[in-house]
């Protein structure tokens, strides 16, 4: 720059408000770092560097060192062991030191040198007697870590020469000691003959070959062999394999042990365990396990390691055969000999509940597919079971493996498991109100959650019976709910079982193991059993277990209801725990819960022991519940559909006939356009109407009918049919078909009707004129017409598609139902009755035999199977005769109601639906409902005397009456006040009439329900002229 005259410098000023000085401070600081951070990685370098060279100088070092110690042990024992001694397996000689230092098990030569010596071995202690002197027993006090050291390594490096040679060996993997010159079994046998149990190095063995991880080379061994050609050929013999895996396992209870604890990864469950189908390939190794009492020890191991879980485990054969699944199969396989064993306690029982409650928990898919075709049941499936797994899943299972899994839990299995549980709590006193202790809930807890998870898995009928009847499953688990619920405090879920940490009711996990087994044992237990013996509970037990029930039902379903009480079911899938969630059991308990409630409602019915309304819950009365009732997915409309017994029959019964209503009014504008009009002879009713109603569409079902009815002369009747003519012709076509002398039903000794098993004799189209006489009681119903057809309780339960079980015969057949309790009951041998599984059908004087089982005519009946026979009887006559009948009759019915319109009754609350009340009229309902028209009025004297004389008539007298009105014997279910049109009476004639006009019958008009009354002057007229109409019979020429 030039010179501008100034000889003063400026300060330079820096704009950020630091000083230069604190600029080049950072700027040096970041430089300083920079090249520290070189200078370190510069350091790793060198290092890295150094420690590569080392190990290559080492690794060259070894190398030269084997090379020059090969040569010597080759010049002084020989390339073949030629010169090998006894005294070189001494602590003072280095043949096994050398021996070891040069072996490579890759390498044929040294595989072959190994051989040699464990040859040489065995040679030696044959000759010595005692492996302890070939390897210097004397001086084994004072070099007892040289000797342990030696053997250790030498008994390692023979399974790591397997290891490595298993493919090549794989022919002879799994042969017998016999085979005394082949490779794999001179070392397989060396190996056991150094862990012998009375051996002093043995713990140091066994632990050196768990931190070896020497299970998992055990584990590739066998599945290579396993794929060999030639497995099982030792022909039934212990193979040395086994041998060794026998020693190995059986270590676990050698006294004294001083193994300290093993990692959970290398260990013999995670490793061995979880071979596919372990004990069949081992079954002398499995009876080894199951006497000595190892599963005992191996089952506290799988306890403690059950937090990791699935992380422990190695990678499975196949997808089909995952390891923790095998695991589960082979565990199961031995559970049951190991519980039953006198040394058993609690605690180990707790260890085996909680492990296969884990496992099981993990498996992907439902077991209940795989029900043994061959397995004699006396029972259908159970209706209603929730199928747990309905969705596709990524994983299936292979089909051999989920057989060993729901073959072993068998009813054996199940009793030893719940019967050790339970041997603390057997004894607690039932009418003590105390709250169950620790031991007592955990017992409980670990059973329900097991058996939880079992109910979801397996097919139910192969395991119910046993635990009903061979376990004391039900009083305990009922002594402990009764308690808690008398004393109301009931334990959280999380203090029931370890598998749940959240806190919900502590009733959930007993009442869904307790729900389906009692009510199994219902389906099996007798009337005199229930009824007058009181078993499985007392009737007063029974009405608290109603109590339960019933809020256990409103608490899930009204006031924390679950989303898969929707209709949706739970999922589960293979990587998380979602059976034993809150959601699922609180939906399985909503479901099991609701079909024993159901199934106590059923016998109350047969027989009361407590009132009716104890299965209402009070709140289902009010008026919010009825405002969500016609509303899907709402809290109501869901209560209606899992458990209507919580709303009162009457209430059911408005439900019903407004869902009817709003049926009948879109189908209106229909009808109104499309109006069906049939000529019906009166003395051939049921086939006229048959041949012209069968025409007919399920649209036009549900539409308007008009009958001209023709008399025995060929003369139309008169009447216009507004709706009362067919209200006639459904009570006469029901009269005439469903008389037994028609042949299509029959009665019990009660006078119930039931499909005639032999219809097929009497009338050659008896499956269509059944589907016929189902389309005419449905349309009854959709009009709501009442028809007076007592039909039997069991084939009720058909129109509900319900299965009917022994409890159900006596409504059918009282005689064959005692016959077959004395069977039940018998004392002595039941094969000297000479009863074979059969039955006789005798119909109409013709007599055929009816197998109950394949082969049954020669499969006789004793007493382990008289209890199938007893069931197979009874569901032949309740179920299997009368299917074909009931099957159509069923589809004709549901052209007209659909299924969930019904599906909130039961049985007998059905035959009101379909009869009305049994009860006689009410006239005292039917005089506050009526309605009066031309002059009359409630104090007419005519009225009054009309009233006092219906009143006088007989019972049958008032329904006779009734007909002649409404054109139906019964009234509405709820009263006349549902009677459409209301009950009219109208004056026929003026007060001045002629004596002429006078001594007129009284008329009706059935489809306006209304009575044309002349002004009678006395009562005895009104009486006479009344009686007369109502018993003439004459159709509708009165009218």
């Amino acid at each position: 720059m030039f010179f501008t005259g100034d000889s003063s410098t400026r300060k330079r000023v820096d704009l950020g408000g630091r000083s230069s000085k604190e600029r080049d401070r950072q700027k040096l600081l970041e430089q300083a770092r920079l090249e520290r951070k070189r200078r370190l990685g510069f350091r790793q370098q060198t290092l890295a560097a150094v420690k590569i060279q080392k190990w290559f100088r080492g690794r060259k070092a070894v190398k030269l060192a084997r090379l020059r110690i090969r040569e010597q042990f080759y010049t002084q024992y020989g390339d073949h062991c030629q010169k090998v001694e006894r005294h070189c397996f001494n602590p003072d000689s280095d043949f096994l030191v050398q021996l070891l230092f040069i072996f490579n098990a890759r390498d044929v030569g040294d595989f072959n040198l190994l051989v040699e010596t464990c040859r040489l071995l065995r040679h030696f202690v044959e000759v010595s007697g005692n492996i302890l002197n070939v390897f210097g027993f004397m001086d084994f006090a004072s070099k007892q870590s040289i000797i342990k050291n030696r053997v250790k390594r030498f008994a390692l490096a023979c399974v790591q020469a397997i290891h490595q040679n298993r493919e090549r060996l794989k022919d002879q993997l799994f042969l017998s000691p016999n085979s005394a010159g082949v490779p794999s079994v001179i070392l397989l046998e060396t190996v056991a003959s150094l862990i012998e149990s009375k051996l002093p190095w043995v713990c140091t063995v066994v632990q050196f070959f768990s931190e070896q991880n020497t299970f998992s080379l055990l584990r590739d061994i066998i599945l290579t062999g396993l794929r060999s050609t030639s497995f099982g050929s030792s022909c039934g013999r212990a193979t040395s394999l086994e041998h060794v895996l026998t020693m190995l396992a059986s270590h676990v209870n050698s006294l004294p042990c001083t193994c300290p604890n093993v990692d959970p990864q290398r260990s013999f469950p995670s490793q061995v365990l979880t071979i596919p189908f372990l004990w069949k390939h081992f079954p002398h190794f499995k009876k080894v396990f199951t006497t000595q009492g190892l599963g005992i020890s191996y089952i506290r191991q799988m306890a403690s390691f059950l937090p990791l879980g699935m992380n422990l485990l190695p990678n499975g054969v196949s997808k089909e055969y995952p390891s923790y699944a095998c695991l589960l199969g082979n565990t199961l396989e031995v559970a049951g000999v190991t519980l039953s064993q006198g040394n058993c306690t609690f605690e180990t029982a707790m260890d085996f509940a909680v492990v296969l409650t884990f496992w099981l928990e993990s498996l992907p898919v439902s077991l209940k597919t795989l029900v043994n075709e061959n397995t004699i049941n006396s029972k259908v499936d159970e209706d209603g079971d929730i199928d747990m797994d309905e969705e596709p899943k990524e994983l299936f299972l292979g089909k051999d493996l989920e057989q060993q899994i729901s073959g072993a839990i068998d009813s054996f299995f199940l009793k030893q498991l719940v019967n050790n549980l339970f041997k603390g709590v057997k004894h607690v006193d039932s009418s003590c109100r105390s709250v169950p202790d620790s031991s007592e809930m955990a017992a409980v807890g670990a059973v329900c959650a097991l058996l939880h998870v079992t109910f979801t898995m397996l097919p139910l009928e192969l395991i119910m019976t046993g635990l009903a009847y061979n376990t004391d499953l039900v009083p305990i688990l009922w002594n402990f709910m009764k308690r808690c619920h008398e004393s109301q405090r009931w334990p959280s879920l999380s203090e029931l079982t370890v598998c749940l940490s959240v806190d919900a009711p502590g009733w959930l996990l007993p009442l869904s193991v307790f729900s389906p087994v009692y009510r199994h044992m219902l389906t099996i237990t007798d009337n005199e059993e229930f009824y007058e013996q009181q078993k499985p509970l007392s009737l007063q037990d029974v009405k608290t277990l109603i109590i339960i029930l019933k809020e256990a039902l409103w608490h899930l379903l009204w006031v924390v209801p679950v989303k898969s009480s929707t209709g949706q079911k739970p999922k589960t899938n293979s990587s998380g725990h979602k059976r034993l969630s809150v959601e699922f059991i609180q939906t399985r308990v909503g479901t099991v819960a609701s079909e024993l409630l159901a199934q106590l409602q059923d016998w109350n019915s047969r027989r009361q022991f407590t009132s009716p309304d104890d299965f209402h819950a009070h709140e289902a009365i009010s008026e919010n519940f009825f405002s969500q009732v016609a509303v899907e997915n709402t809290r109501a409309n869901n209560i209606l559909k899992q458990a209507p017994f919580l709303v009162p029959f009457t209430s059911r019964v408005r439900i019903y006939t407004s869902q009817l209503g709003a049926k009948r009014q879109s189908s209106g504008a229909h009808a109104a356009f499309t109006r069906h009009r049939f000529r019906i002879r009166r003395d051939r009713i049921v086939e006229d109407a048959f041949s012209q109603l069968s025409l007919l569409s399920e649209k036009d079902l549900r539409g308007m009918i008009r009958v001209t009815f023709v008399n025995e002369f060929g003369v139309e009747e008169a009447g216009i049919d507004g709706g009362g003519i067919f209200k006639d012709f459904m009570e006469n076509i029901t009269r005439a078909a469903f008389d037994v002398q028609y042949g299509l039903f029959k009665e019990t000794s009660d006078h119930m009707l039931y499909p005639n098993p032999a219809s097929g004799m009497i009338h050659e189209q008896h499956l269509q004129y059944f589907r016929f006489l189902g389309t005419i009681l449905g349309k009854a119903m959709f009009e709501g017409i009442l028809v007076d057809i007592p039909f039997a309780t069991f084939f009720l339960s058909k129109l509900k598609q319900k299965h009917n079980y022994l409890n159900d015969l006596p409504s059918l057949d009282p005689e064959l139902y005692r016959h077959l309790l004395f069977l039940k009951h018998y004392k002595g041998d039941i094969s000297e009755l000479g009863l074979y599984f059969v039955v006789v059908n005798n119909e109409y004087g013709e007599q055929t035999e009816e197998e109950l089982l394949p082969g049954g005519k020669d499969l006789q009946v004793k007493n382990e199977n008289v209890i199938t026979f007893i069931h197979l009887v009874a569901n032949h006559r309740l179920n299997i005769q009368i299917r074909q009948q009931s099957s159509n009759f069923l589809q004709g019915f549901q052209q007209l109601i659909q299924p969930d319109w019904i599906s909130m009754f039961n049985e007998h609350e059905l035959q009101l639906l379909i009869s009305g009340s049994l009860d006689g009229m009410d006239v005292d309902d039917l005089c506050s409902t009526a309605h009066y028209a031309g002059g009359y009025h409630e104090k007419h004297p005519v009225i009054e005397m009309f009233w006092e004389v219906l009143r006088s008539l007989s019972p049958e007298q008032q329904k006779k009456f009734l007909k002649f009105v409404t054109g139906c014997s019964r009234g509405p279910l709820l009263g006349f006040k549902y009677l459409e049109p209301r009950f009219c009476i109208q004056r026929a004639a003026p007060d001045d009439a002629s004596e002429d006009t006078l001594d007129r019958l009284p008329t009706s008009a059935t489809c306006m329900n209304l009575l044309k009354l002349p002004p009678y002057k006395s009562k005895e007229k009104m009486e006479m002229k009344l009686v007369y109409a109502i018993n003439a019979d004459a159709g509708f020429d009165l009218s």
